[in-house]
């Protein structure tokens, strides 16, 4: 089987449910790692840097990415998000690693990495959207706007990514992107080392054997 991790991107308008589904597939299947951004924006409350995301000023962010740090970086409702490029060189032996990430940076990602998987997600309705994002109480009234009229123009590039799941259901959209995970890991050219191998040790039986 291939060496390297499996890069799954997520990607979803502002509200969708990325966050969450990320965090049930992290816990669905052992040894993933999740690609923590940089970001300009203030933490939430209950938010920590390093696992969330690195919270960093608007200064540095621009100084990391003059440097070439980032794979990939954008600027989303007036804050600067980036994935660092030690995210992917640092999650060597680990099953896959999982991007939260905007269409921007999706797009970014697979043009960089040819392999790299890419699902957007849905939700079930624009009111259950704006409902979602109402419910956000960090957030005042013009900003959930914002992310609102945001949510449209973002779901314009659905048709970009491998994949599309609609969150209706949480269970079901969790077990939708776990199935899409399992079965990228079973893609021919992801196991055809390991049948390579096994018909080497096959010839060299019969050999011995002979």
């Amino acid at each position: 089987m291939s060496s390297e991790p499996l890069l799954l991107i997520v990607s979803s308008p502002s509200g969708a449910g990325k966050t969450t589904l990320t965090g049930h597939l992290l816990a669905a299947i052992p040894n993933l790692r999740f690609s923590v951004s940089h970001t300009t924006r203030k933490p939430r409350p209950g938010e920590q840097t390093g696992r969330e995301y690195h919270f960093v000023s608007r200064d540095r962010f621009e100084e990391l990415a003059r440097q070439g740090a980032f794979l990939e970086w954008a600027e989303v409702h007036g804050n600067l998000y980036g994935t660092s490029k030690q995210e992917i060189s640092g999650a060597q032996g680990a099953r896959g690693l999982i991007f939260d990430i905007d269409h921007q940076g999706a797009r970014q990602i697979k043009s960089a990495v040819r392999d790299a998987v890419a699902v957007f997600i849905l939700p079930p309705s624009m009111q259950a959207l704006l409902e979602r994002l109402d419910g956000r109480k960090s957030d005042d009234a013009e900003t959930v706007r914002r992310r609102y009229d945001g949510a449209r123009e973002e779901i314009t590039h659905y048709g970009e990514f491998d994949y599309v799941v609609v969150n209706d259901v949480l269970d079901e959209a969790v077990q939708r992107l776990v199935g899409i995970f399992r079965a990228e890991e079973c893609r021919r050219w992801r196991i055809a080392p390991l049948a390579e191998q096994l018909l080497a040790e096959g010839r060299d039986l019969e050999s011995s054997t002979s």
